[in-house]
């Protein structure tokens, strides 16, 4: 690996650069609360070669909303659920307005 390869992972959103305990430390909540997520497979880190769990921002950010989600009294269960829902709407509305996008440009005579 070079210098550039390691830089490049710098901004990587999706590089697990984040040990379980660190992971927990940045997100202010316990490494059990990470493993309950994980285990409901809302998140699901890389292992390092020795079998430790390593966290990426990408996750960190997901982690993130459903300790929110659990501060405010909701099950991790239900938080992991809400989080999925949330991300399969905006992907549908996604796909939505690009469906649009397409239908406006193929006869500009349509308004929506």
């Amino acid at each position: 690996m070079t210098a550039d390869d390691s830089f490049s992972r710098i901004d990587d959103d999706d590089y697990p650069a984040y040990t379980m305990g660190r992971a927990a430390e940045l997100l202010g909540t316990t490494q059990g609360f990470l493993r309950a997520i994980g285990e409901a497979r809302l998140i699901t880190p890389l292992r390092s070669e020795g079998g430790h769990r390593r966290y990426s921002r990408y996750q960190l950010r997901i982690a993130a909303r459903a300790r929110e989600l659990v501060d405010h009294g909701t099950s991790v269960e239900a938080a992991c659920r809400i989080i999925v829902l949330e991300d399969q709407l905006e992907e549908a509305q996604r796909i939505n307005a690009e469906y649009r996008r397409a239908a406006e440009s193929a006869d500009p005579t349509t308004t929506a």
